[in-house]
């Protein structure tokens, strides 16, 4: 991975992510976008609001923000191979954020996540002839908008970066960006493309907040405490992330550092029910033996996990169980922790900000604390990072990601 762009809680950029992340710094807080005086919950993790894409108003009785009726670009998602198109020269690593697009302006997580691709693309040093031959990979939230969105960013992207468009759109819940990602991996493996980008995007709406309270599924107190006692459920939140998946050889041939290295992938489904876990975790547990299978590694090689951790009960101990059914003794000493407690659940985009933090862990070298915690759970037993954040160098990283109906996702990095 040679370029990673983020919109999160904590602000612009993969650092100040990495930051908050490191040292546990939540951030959440009061939800003034929309009206949430009938709700059991009132928090969230949104985007700060000096970023100009949280200017969303908002009607109570929509799911998400108000967007405009959907537009039509002359880049519309694309159903067929991409097609070289002639394109002016793309900026430089160190040029400012392109101005959207004004179809990308009239949609706010078009905005959002056009900003995260332009941080991605530029740290990859991307020129403008790679920039025309990029597919896009995109995960989005999946209502009456999705369409207006996607057009909006592969207007965007062509205007901006020069591709043709949006390859493929994903709204597979909180697994999309994750499975984005590994079909990047194999279309970059595979030698059909040389590089692929990978976008996600969600931006909490009244809507999904209304479900999700009424669903019990949000926390009570307001806190995001994955696998600790007392956890009484999860947190959502705002983020754009896009990362930039490119073959090693070709990265070489440009001089693009790699910030990390995929080495393996795994997807599984265990069709459990709707929405509950499996509760002895066999879904989680064969996508991550799936993904060290792919890379030729062995469990006790790996040296940190990005937990899914929700903060829910069932979810939590479920994950807990998969991990000692993969790693056995070396569950003991496998430092753990699950960053949705910093900058919390991110829908479809969950899994993309939940590997930059990985990303941003391996090169800081400090894996980041597992905030929110209270005390043990007897059913958990996990060697979570707390305090603080724990200095180690590991060989590889986990970053887990479960979702609705039983999906579930792995992805294995390696330091750059």
């Amino acid at each position: 991975m040679t370029g990673v762009g983020v919109l999160s809680a904590a602000g612009r950029g993969l650092a100040a992510l990495t930051t908050a992340a490191t040292h546990g710094r939540a951030a959440f807080g009061a939800v003034t976008r929309f009206d949430v005086s009938a709700r059991r919950t009132t928090r969230a993790a949104l985007l700060p609001a000096d970023l100009p894409v949280t200017d969303l108003p908002t009607d109570p009785l929509r799911s998400d923000p108000v967007l405009p009726d959907p537009v039509r670009s002359d880049a519309p998602v694309q159903d067929t191979p991409l097609q070289d198109a002639p394109i002016q020269d793309t900026p430089g690593p160190d040029a400012p954020v392109p101005e959207a697009t004004p179809a990308a302006g009239a949609v706010p997580s078009a905005a959002a996540v056009l900003d995260a691709i332009g941080q991605a693309c530029r740290q990859a040093g991307l020129t403008a002839t790679e920039g025309a031959a990029l597919p896009v990979l995109l995960a989005l939230h999946s209502d009456e908008r999705t369409r207006a969105t996607a057009d909006a960013v592969a207007a965007g992207v062509r205007a901006d970066w020069g591709a043709a468009g949006v390859t493929r759109v994903y709204t597979g819940a909180c697994v999309a960006a994750a499975t984005a990602v590994a079909d990047a991996a194999a279309l970059v493996a595979t030698g059909r493309h040389e590089r692929v980008l990978v976008a996600a995007v969600h931006l909490v709406g009244p809507g999904v907040f209304a479900v999700f309270d009424a669903g019990r599924a949000l926390a009570r107190d307001g806190e995001l405490r994955p696998f600790s006692a007392g956890r009484t459920g999860t947190l959502l939140a705002d983020a754009a992330a896009a990362v930039v998946v490119e073959a090693a050889p070709a990265a070489e041939r440009r001089g693009a550092p790699a910030l990390a290295r995929l080495a393996g992938w795994g997807r599984t489904g265990d069709a459990h029910h709707v929405c509950r876990p499996e509760p002895d975790g066999t879904g989680v547990a064969r996508a991550v033996e799936a993904a060290l299978a792919r890379a030729g590694v062995a469990p006790a090689e790996v040296g940190y996990v990005n937990a899914n951790g929700t903060g829910s009960g069932l979810s939590d101990q479920a994950e807990a169980r998969a991990l000692r059914r993969v790693f056995g003794p070396h569950t003991d000493h496998l430092p753990v922790s699950s960053s949705k407690s910093v900058h919390g659940h991110a829908l479809e985009a969950s899994a993309l900000l939940e590997l930059a933090v990985t990303i941003g862990a391996l090169d800081s070298g400090l894996l980041p604390v597992n905030a929110g915690w209270l005390g043990p759970d007897p059913d958990v037993g996990l060697d979570l990072v707390l305090d603080g954040p724990r200095a180690a160098r590991p060989a590889y990283a986990l970053s887990l990601n479960s979702a609705f109906g039983g999906a579930n996702t792995a992805l294995l990095l390696a330091p750059g």
